[in-house]
């Protein structure tokens, strides 16, 4: 699901926020400050490590737009390389950092260990019919092609474009004391609760918030896995559901450990 925090010019991170988001987005962890007409980046596993170096950076630089990214991995390896920000078509003059799962077109055929989003900055978001992010036209052309529950931001000091920070979808997001975050795992919540499960926008299957079975973690409105939307079919590997300690109701096994042939909380 990851965290996609994004800071306007002269705002301040809020560590604590950027901190709880890293406790259920612990793939990796990445940021993106401008800087005058460079954009400065890092990257790590390492969750205190990275924030910490974050704002630093951040109160040296805190004049123009800058980002912070949590990643829970959905596609491709578990590396650095796949940590966000990534520039898009290879030029460093213009990054993004995105919250989703991206369209079918964006995941990585069998061997590329490239994330989707990886796959959308290297090959997709850079073609030019993309391009032109200050237009209208264009950002809605984004947002058709990323659908309702994918975030985006893009942080730029290239000057072909107006403006150093593109939001897109921020209707989906939350603006807290002047940041936006892409969802609620910036709160300190707790196990259980509707933000924890990452569903702010309800069931995406459909769409009927505040229906979580706490035991099976499926939608009692519509039967489905209310996070990969798998309707009478097993979920996939990467499906947040399973791994949240979810049990059984045949057998009581966490989801990942079941052996029964035919599991009613996996058949969502």
């Amino acid at each position: 699901m990851c965290m996609l925090t994004y800071l306007p010019a002269g705002i301040q991170p809020d560590t604590t926020a950027l901190a709880n988001g890293a406790v259920h987005n612990n793939d990796g962890h990445g940021y993106a400050v401008v800087d005058g007409d460079r954009i400065i980046t890092g990257r790590g596993m390492n969750a205190a490590a990275v924030i910490d170096e974050f704002a630093a950076l951040r109160g040296l630089h805190p004049d123009k737009p800058a980002l912070f990214h949590s990643r829970y991995a959905t596609h491709g390896s578990v590396t650095e390389d796949n940590i966000h920000p990534f520039p898009i078509g290879g030029d460093p003059r213009t990054v993004l950092a995105h919250n989703g799962v991206l369209p079918k077109k964006a995941h990585p055929s069998k061997g590329d260990p490239r994330s989707d989003t990886r796959i959308a900055a290297d090959d997709i978001l850079s073609a030019k019919r993309f391009l032109a992010i200050d237009r209208l036209a264009t950002r809605q052309r984004i947002e058709s092609w990323l659908g309702a529950s994918n975030k985006l931001v893009i942080l730029t000091v290239n000057p072909r474009y107006p403006d150093h920070g593109y939001l897109f979808n921020e209707q989906a997001g939350y603006w807290d004391n002047r940041s936006w975050y892409s969802n609620r795992d910036y709160l300190d919540t707790h196990p259980g609760q509707t933000a924890w499960w990452g569903l702010d926008d309800g069931c995406h299957y459909c769409g009927v918030t505040d229906a979580v079975d706490p035991g099976t973690g499926l939608c009692m409105a519509c039967g489905a896995c209310p996070f990969c939307a798998a309707d009478n079919q097993p979920c996939p590997s990467w499906c947040y559901r399973l791994l949240v300690g979810v049990c059984c109701v045949d057998c009581g096994e966490d989801l990942d450990d079941c052996v029964c042939l035919v599991a009613p909380a996996l058949n969502a």
